[in-house]
């Protein structure tokens, strides 16, 4: 076999393993819900994030224009039937800042929050690269139910479809989502505890007496 030929047949080889080997991953920001515990019957906060990394479509390291400065986020709870109430208001980063839009449609079983914000007045001040999951910007205040049943768990998905990320103008070929494969979703869930018992009027003021016989007993005598 001639050296040249050799080569030809070496490079032939690596092109194809080249061409073979899978592509690197790309560079995805994240939506978090977060996981909390608490009694039936009790009101919760639970923590919704996001994540600016480097290297994705929006973020403080693209140019002006570029930045995540709206958002469709969409949660999936269940069983239905644990959550009493659900709200999802602004939180966080974007607390102190003005929208000019802002919508939070519910059904059954489910709640959304779309933002937008004006870059130049109302910039989100994400921390590029933060760690996990990123920066608060929204919170789902649930109650639930007090027939929920105690070591159950309610899920909090984040639906892949509607759950987006975009710039302010809503630019197409910069939108980030599970389809484009430049979002992540990480879904939350509530575990169900058992609830405090609460003290009727009567039991409490028993205990108001006992507290203070006990303290009069216990003051040194003159």
């Amino acid at each position: 076999m001639t050296k040249g030929l050799t080569v030809t047949l070496f490079a032939a080889t690596l092109l194809g393993l080249l061409s073979a080997a899978p592509a690197a991953a790309q560079a995805a920001d994240s939506v978090t819900v977060g996981s909390l515990s608490a009694p039936a019957g009790s009101t919760i906060d639970v923590p919704v994030s996001i994540r600016d990394v480097s290297g994705t479509p929006l973020g403080l390291d693209q140019p002006p224009g570029s930045r995540i400065q709206s958002y469709s986020i969409k949660v999936d709870y269940s069983p239905a039937a644990s959550v009493q109430s659900v709200t999802f208001t602004r939180a966080g980063i974007t607390a102190s800042l003005t929208p000019t839009f802002e919508a939070s449609p519910a059904s059954p079983g489910s709640i959304s929050l779309l933002d937008t914000f004006q870059e130049a007045t109302n910039l989100i001040p994400f921390t590029l690269n933060a760690p996990p999951p990123g920066d608060q910007v929204a919170v789902l205040h649930v109650t639930i139910s007090p027939t929920a049943t105690v070591g159950s768990t309610i899920t909090l998905a984040l639906d892949p479809v509607l759950t987006q990320l975009t710039d302010q103008a809503g630019t197409a070929s910069t939108r980030e989502s599970v389809t484009n494969a430049n979002l992540v979703l990480v879904p939350g869930a509530i575990l169900v505890t058992t609830p405090i018992p609460a003290f009727s009027t009567w039991a409490l003021a028993l205990l108001a007496i006992a507290l203070a016989a006990i303290a009069v007993v216990m003051l040194p005598r003159m």
